[in-house]
């Protein structure tokens, strides 16, 4: 067996070794002879290691090999066939490790490198911001239709300006509530913003910061702006829970000037990449200036084939559900091209849930999986309400594709939701691939990745309260010393 590995990227063939003594040739064979079977040699390895590619490395367009075809008969071996044929079809194309995440977050932004690395991962405390030239962009996002944010929102956006000099984007309807538009005090800064439209500007080279007013939800909002590279996101917790916004906005000059300057430790938090491929069925879908119906800036029509196809990066979840249907949710889930399991759940909403570690303490955590910290490379698989005794929520490789379709015996059609927007049917012949995206979200924190989620598990969802045992009095201590005296 030969091996050939690059950081992430790796490959193994395999090819038959002639030992001149063994091979069968004739002792007396010659010179030219030999050197032209070295030569076939030659190019038998270079043809096998031509048909690796790393996803990480290539792109990802080639969503792997051996991918399941409708009508063909399911199998749940995990063994690839002895022939040649078959273990090419199945020989793994990408890590189990998943994509090496990009650390350059937008035009300017980058993670300070570090050589103390062990198997090519940073130690999660090691994680500092870096810039490679000074910031002059932001974007902040606030919580629309909440009036307790106007001032905050005010505040921040003359820091920016004046203190700092940046150029500010905001979404454009952030701009049209009408307690901004009648503050004619805040007109002279109003008009230096820039606005931008959701699913029609495109800000992706325009933006070196992100700041995020309110709770979680605007933090999924940053993520869904972005479908390649992120710039660097600091949230702070003006919303509800909080569990992914760690900072305080009382002090919030001095910690915006603290980032600025590139003195930040940071939390890659990984996203999935998701692939929605639909029948068109005859209908015709409008797509004006690339856009389609439902507002995807990746979408993408093949007229050969039929298909219409859509990208999503995801930060929390990909939840897939039986809908408003009173019928067993029935969804076939396969693994690199083979069928783990068909999830079948009794209730509304039942389905299953595919989650990253941040979407652990989420959705999937209220359907009883456990909690993932944001640095384990992994992929939660979370049934939602199954109708088994023995459907436990499992962790797969961060490297792994999954693709979700409706069993050929299901009755009914499902419905596919991200990060809890874009939800829309899924019927028989569409199908969801899900893999691990290597544009993670760098999100800013306030100590450490460790200390600030073992802060949010206690602060946001009470992990392990409980009242804490009494102790024994100096009496009681000597009770129990008597009686096992006695005893002895």
């Amino acid at each position: 067996m030969g091996a050939t590995s690059s950081g992430y990227c790796s490959f193994t063939t395999s090819h038959e070794i002639r030992h001149p003594d063994f091979s069968g040739r004739s002792p007396h064979s010659s010179a030219t002879e030999m050197e032209q079977e070295k030569v076939n040699e030659s190019k038998e390895l270079s043809a096998d290691a031509a048909s690796y590619r790393c996803s990480a490395c290539h792109g990802d367009e080639d969503w792997g090999l051996g991918h399941p075809i409708r009508g063909r008969a399911k199998s749940r071996s995990l063994s690839a066939s002895p022939a040649l044929a078959s273990t090419r079809e199945f020989r793994r194309t990408r890590s189990l490790h998943g994509p090496c995440p990009v650390t350059t977050f937008g035009p300017k932004a980058c993670v300070l490198q570090n050589p103390q690395t062990i198997m090519h991962i940073q130690d999660p405390a090691s994680q500092r911001l870096t810039w490679n030239k000074p910031p002059k962009s932001g974007l902040v996002i606030k919580k629309i239709r909440d009036a307790s944010l106007l001032q905050p929102f005010k505040e921040l956006c003359v820091h920016l300006m004046e203190e700092n000099n940046m150029v500010v984007y905001v979404e454009k309807k952030v701009l049209e509530d009408p307690a901004i538009v009648n503050d004619d005090r805040f007109g002279p800064v109003k008009r230096r913003f820039c606005t931008f439209r959701e699913d029609y500007d495109d800000i992706s080279n325009q933006i070196d910061f992100i700041i995020c007013l309110g709770g979680d939800g605007t933090l999924l909002y940053a993520s869904s702006l972005f479908q390649g590279s992120v710039p660097p996101v600091m949230a702070f917790h003006l919303g509800s829970l909080g569990f992914l916004t760690p900072f305080g906005f009382e002090s919030f000059q001095s910690q915006v000037s603290q980032v600025i300057q590139g003195n930040a430790a940071v939390v890659l938090r990984s996203r999935l990449k998701v692939r929605v491929v639909k029948e068109l069925r005859g209908k015709k879908v409008a797509i004006p200036n690339g856009i389609s119906e439902n507002g995807v800036l990746a979408a993408a029509l093949d007229a050969e084939v039929g298909k219409q196809v859509m990208q999503y990066q995801v930060l929390n979840e990909v939840v897939i559900d039986r809908g408003p249907s009173s019928y067993l949710s029935n969804v076939d889930v396969y693994l690199d091209g083979h069928l783990i399991t068909t999830v079948q759940g009794d209730a509304c909403p039942s389905g299953v849930i595919v989650s990253t570690p941040t979407g652990s303490t989420a959705y999937a955590a209220a359907a009883g999986a456990s909690m993932i910290h944001p640095n384990v490379p992994a992929i939660m698989i979370t049934p939602i309400c199954p109708h088994s005794l023995s459907f436990r929520p499992i962790v797969v490789p961060a490297g792994v594709e999954l693709k979700i379709m409706l069993s050929p015996e299901a009755r009914n059609t499902a419905w596919v939701s991200f990060d809890g927007r874009k939800r829309q049917e899924i019927r028989h012949g569409d199908s969801i691939s899900i893999t691990t995206s290597c544009y993670p979200l760098p999100s800013i924190c306030v100590r450490d990745p460790v200390s600030d989620w073992f802060e949010s598990l206690a602060q946001c969802l009470h992990w392990n309260v409980r009242k804490k045992q009494a102790h024994f009095t100096e009496d009681e201590d000597g009770e129990e010393d008597g009686e096992q005296g006695a005893g002895s």
